[in-house]
């Protein structure tokens, strides 16, 4: 049950939420230029804004605070879309290849064997082996350190050596990501 001191908090939320959520959409879509991510962000600040409400209604400019809040989640939006705009570049930006008369059975077992492998593991090897991505270019895919690439990349060709019990893995995975005719760059599923 709520206490008096809660529901004077709530009902203060509630008015400030009536008398600024338009304010604080318009600075999002401003900020990011995204009609439908303006609204969410105004959201999101709200509700952090909610969990600190005691500390929020205390500050001196309130309003002020609120748009700080929403500032730096579009800049974390906004720096999220550049890394994943960067990623994709870095994916589609190779030349075509093709394979000619590939082994299938092959295929299935690299395929099997990579979906066995953790998912940092199975990136860095399918990076670095099949779209033929420097060390550094991978690092920046991912998102992780160049070190953290090496060590990824080894440990997973290892358990792929160990998984397909063989010799050739490097060349098998190349084969197993290169685009089949008809297909564009690398996308087969």
């Amino acid at each position: 049950m709520g206490t008096v001191v809660d529901d004077a908090a709530s009902v203060e939320f509630h008015a400030f939420f009536e008398r600024h959520y338009a304010e604080l959409s318009r600075l999002a879509y401003l900020l990011t230029g995204q009609a439908d991510a303006a609204d969410d962000l105004a959201a999101d600040a709200l509700l952090a804004l909610w969990h600190r409400w005691d500390r929020v209604r205390a500050a001196d400019h309130p309003v002020a605070y609120a748009r700080g809040v929403v500032a730096n989640l579009a800049r974390t939006r906004i720096r999220s879309a550049v890394r994943e705009r960067r990623r994709v570049a870095l994916f589609w930006s190779h030349r075509e290849e093709r394979t000619e008369n590939p082994d299938i059975a092959g295929v299935v077992d690299v395929q099997g064997a990579l979906r066995r492998l953790p998912f940092r593991k199975r990136a860095c090897v399918v990076l670095r082996h099949a779209f033929d991505l420097s060390e550094k270019d991978t690092a920046l895919a991912l998102g992780i350190s160049v070190g953290t690439v090496k060590s990824q990349t080894s440990k997973g060709m290892a358990e792929l050596q160990k998984l397909l019990g063989g010799q050739g893995v490097p060349q098998r995975v190349h084969a197993v990501m290169a685009p089949r005719a008809g297909q564009s760059g690398g996308r087969n599923r």
